[in-house]
C-alpha cells in the first residue's frame, strides 16, 4: 500500500503510529487494529512519529474523546457525528451503538488514502472536501433532517493547522447550515505556535501550526451565536500513567493541548 498525501495530512501518520504501537503493548489503554494493519501494510519505521509527550497526548486525548462521545451518544442514541479531518481515525468502531449516522470528512487525498483502507460500513459516509467550504454539509444536513436528531462534530488536529481567521470561516459555515450543534475541538497554545520546531513528532513533518489560543472562548468570539461550555487539558489523563507525564502537568500545567466542547 502506497499513500499520497499532503503536507497536513501526512500528519495524520502520527496518531497511526502512536496508535499501533500502544496496541501492541500488554496493558494497552486504547485498541485500533486498523492503525497495526496500516502500520504493517506501509512496513513505516514508526520513531519518528512516535516520541515519548506526542504518544502520551494522543493516548490521552483518544481516551478523552471517546469518553465525550460515548457520552454524547448516551444521551443521544440517533446522534448525527461528522468527524472532520478524519485522517486514519477508526473511533466509530469504538463508539458504535448500532444507530448512530457517522460522516468522515477530510480533504479528497486523504479519503483516498483512507478508502485503501476502511471497507463501506453501514451508517458511515467518508465525504471528500475541505470543511473551510460548504459542500460537504449537504449530506451531513439531510442526514440531521430526515432523522430528526442532534448533530455532534469532532475536530481533532484540526484547528492549529488554521489561521484564526480560517477556524472564524469554519464556525460561520457550521452556524450557517446547521441552527443548532455541538462541536468538540482540539486546542493548542500560541507557544507551541512559537515553539512548533522543538514539537517532538510534528518537526519531522512539513506541516506548520498557525493558531493558538489560551482559551476556548478565544475561539467562541469569533462568530456570533457559538458558545464556549467547558474545556479540559490532555494533562487530566496524562497524569495518571507515567512520572513524566505528571511531571509534564505539573511544571507545564497550560502547554498541553485541551479538548473544549462549544454549542449552539
Amino acid at each position: 500500500m502506497t499513500l499520497q498525501l499532503g503536507d497536513v495530512q501526512t500528519t495524520a501518520l502520527i496518531p497511526v503510529a502512536i496508535k499501533a504501537n500502544e496496541t501492541l503493548k500488554k496493558n494497552a489503554r486504547i485498541k485500533d487494529d486498523v492503525a497495526v494493519e496500516i502500520i504493517r501494510h506501509l512496513e513505516m519505521d514508526t520513531k519518528p512519529f512516535d516520541k515519548f509527550l506526542s504518544h502520551e497526548g494522543v493516548v490521552a486525548r483518544t481516551v478523552m474523546l471517546d469518553r465525550m462521545v460515548k457520552d454524547f451518544v448516551a444521551k443521544n442514541p440517533d446522534a448525527v457525528i461528522a468527524n472532520l479531518g478524519a485522517g486514519f481515525d477508526n473511533r466509530f468502531a469504538r463508539v458504535d451503538n448500532g444507530r448512530i449516522s457517522w460522516f468522515d470528512v477530510d480533504l479528497s487525498d486523504s479519503i483516498a488514502a483512507r478508502k485503501k483502507v476502511f471497507d463501506d460500513r453501514d451508517r458511515v459516509t467518508m465525504i471528500a472536501g475541505s470543511v473551510l467550504e460548504d459542500e460537504w454539509c449537504a449530506l451531513v444536513k439531510a442526514e440531521v433532517q430526515k432523522k430528526n436528531a442532534p448533530v455532534l462534530f469532532l475536530a481533532e488536529g484540526l484547528f492549529m493547522y488554521f489561521s484564526m481567521e480560517e477556524i472564524r470561516a469554519f464556525l460561520s459555515i457550521l452556524k450557517a447550515n446547521f441552527p443548532h450543534g455541538t462541536l468538540i475541538a482540539e486546542q493548542n497554545n500560541p507557544m507551541m505556535v512559537k515553539n512548533q520546531k522543538y514539537h517532538d513528532t510534528v518537526k519531522n513533518t512539513k506541516a506548520v501550526f498557525k493558531s493558538g489560543t489560551w482559551s476556548g472562548q478565544e475561539i467562541a468570539d469569533l462568530c456570533d451565536g457559538i458558545n464556549f461550555v467547558e474545556e479540559h487539558s490532555f494533562n487530566e489523563e496524562m497524569k495518571k500513567h507515567s512520572i513524566r507525564g505528571w511531571l509534564f502537568a505539573k511544571i507545564l500545567p497550560k502547554m498541553n493541548d485541551r479538548w473544549a466542547r462549544f454549542e449552539w
